[in-house]
């Protein structure tokens, strides 16, 4: 099997289930951008060692399961595949890791600037890439019906990946920058 179909030549491609739609449509923005941030946070993990790295492992494959909710607008292809799933179960993973990180940090405040370490500056650039995701999945929501628990979850990730850059600039001895 090639890598290359031409399919895409023409501006278009294609959704789970065979619809052919053009590639700025919201849809294709909003699992593009669930995508590149799956990529940022690959990157991450990649700097990363210990617990770190099994958690960020565990996220890239909820967020390739939101890719391809999003991908599918029959929910006929994803909603077969257990594997696909969106659960309340997984916000509440994020939801542990958050509160046991904090647990070690000082309180928040004032606004921090990201940057840091390499990681840290990694994991506050991987935060703002959820964002854009989160913001493309809700312009999405207005025209097309979307989980209501992909939206939470994209939330609830980008609170955890802001947390995880303090600890991890906590842990690597780097200051806050304070705004």
């Amino acid at each position: 099997m090639k890598i290359y179909t031409k399919t895409g030549d023409s501006g278009t491609t294609g959704l789970l289930g065979g619809a052919r739609v053009p590639k700025d449509d919201p849809r294709v923005a909003a699992y593009g951008d669930v995508d590149e941030a799956n990529a940022v946070i690959g990157s991450a993990a990649a700097l990363a060692a210990g617990p770190l790295t099994k958690l960020l492992s565990g996220i890239q494959k909820d967020l390739f399961a939101i890719g391809a909710r999003l991908a599918d607008p029959t929910h006929a292809v994803a909603a077969r595949r257990a594997k696909a799933a969106v659960t309340s179960a997984q916000v509440r993973r994020l939801e542990k890791a958050i509160d046991a990180r904090e647990r070690e940090l000082p309180p928040l405040r004032a606004f921090v600037l990201p940057g840091g370490s390499p990681l840290g500056a990694t994991l506050h650039q991987a935060r703002t890439v959820v964002r854009r995701a989160e913001r493309s999945v809700v312009a999405l929501s207005h025209q097309a019906d979307v989980e209501p628990g992909i939206v939470v979850y994209l939330n609830r990730l980008s609170d955890l990946l802001f947390v995880l850059a303090r600890h991890a600039n906590h842990r690597a001895g780097k200051p806050e920058q304070r705004w």
